[in-house]
């Protein structure tokens, strides 16, 4: 008997020492729990009640084994889409989407909505090696396969809320967000309404006119024999259908007596010929001349009188007009001191 019992004893001994031997030399393979590592879950809106896109990410210390799950559990008061399917989820193993199914199939992965508060994920034949990054996009951010079309409704209440991921792949933590009444900032502003107009010169002249030879006004009271900007406007408006310059006033004029307007066609100089017009030239901004004014020669539209000279469609930087006068004389133009005043307006169209 006393044999006996020493005998099981020493079997006892024996078996422990050869099981502790398996496992220190890895015959026997033990997994334990881990917990998921930098795992976050970002929200396309923390308003309560709200529809949102979820992505979660974290470190799988274990790894997903083929056949193996990772379940996300939201708190109860979330709702997921009831129409909630694979196509409105991608998963990513190290930024690589897998391909998912209804249920899991070779290399493909089983993507359901499990309840109104879990989605369960099923690895096919592909291991997840450990130390991996899982990404889970929930909602109308998954775009591999399609574009999603289904969201997850907030919770009604404000606070921490803490999300649990768990599964057969063994690895479990929590991922907690915050729920607010509302994530909008309403922010409001004023832009005051804005219009420049400037003329760089209100009096100009021609000097003494020749019926042989051109003359273009200028600054000084000297003819000169070459065209040349007599003075400028500098318009700009941030009015958003942009602004209009129109011109009013005469021709020269000696009481009776007048030189004759070009009238409403662009014409070249004719010496000889009396012609009182004017052209001008646009640099910078949106602003544009206007016709009969933007070409070569010039003109002078009595009968439309206030005429539009210049425009702008749209807001406006500065634009710069560069204005240029010409006056012809026949060779009976009455004599005497002729002159003209000439009134430019900006409408701004706001």
């Amino acid at each position: 008997m006393r044999k006996k019992l020493i005998t099981r004893v020493q079997f006892l001994t024996s078996l422990c020492l050869v099981i502790g031997s398996l496992v220190l030399t890895g015959g026997i393979q033990v997994a334990y729990a881990a917990t998921i590592t930098s795992a976050s879950n970002t929200l396309s809106s923390q308003k309560v009640s709200t529809l949102a896109n979820h992505d979660i990410q974290f470190t799988t210390p274990t790894g997903v084994a083929s056949g193996q799950t990772i379940i996300i559990t939201f708190p109860a008061d979330f709702s997921i889409a009831a129409a909630m399917d694979f196509t409105d989820i991608d998963v990513l193993d190290d930024t690589v989407n897998v391909t998912l199914a209804a249920s899991p199939t070779g290399a493909t992965w089983g993507a359901v909505r499990t309840s109104a508060t879990v989605i369960t994920l099923t690895n096919g034949t592909s291991a997840v090696v450990a130390g991996s990054v899982m990404r889970i996009k929930v909602g109308t951010n998954a775009t591999n396969q399609s574009t999603g079309v289904r969201q997850i409704t907030n919770t009604t209440t404000a606070g921490s809320k803490a999300i649990a991921i768990s599964g057969t792949f063994t690895d479990t933590g929590t991922i907690t967000v915050n729920i607010l009444t509302d994530d909008q900032v309403a922010v409001t502003a004023t832009v005051d309404q804005s219009l420049t107009f400037s003329i760089s010169d209100n009096t100009i002249g021609f000097g003494s006119l020749s019926a042989s030879a051109a003359c273009f006004a200028q600054g000084t009271a000297g003819c000169s024999a070459t065209e040349v900007e007599a003075h400028n406007l500098i318009v700009g408006t941030n009015a958003g259908s942009g602004y209009s310059v129109t011109l009013n006033g005469n021709t020269l004029t000696n009481g009776a007596f007048t030189v004759a307007a070009i009238g409403a066609t662009n014409t070249a100089s004719s010496v000889g010929a009396e012609q009182f017009g004017l052209r001008m030239t646009a640099s910078g901004g949106a602003g544009t001349v206007s016709v009969p004014y933007a070409a070569a020669g010039f003109a002078f539209d009595s009968a439309a009188l206030p005429d539009q000279v210049a425009s702008a469609t749209a807001s406006s930087a500065n634009t710069t007009y560069s204005v240029r006068y010409i006056a012809n004389i026949a060779s009976n133009t009455e004599a005497g001191a002729y002159t003209s005043t000439l009134t430019y307006a900006t409408t701004a169209n706001f």
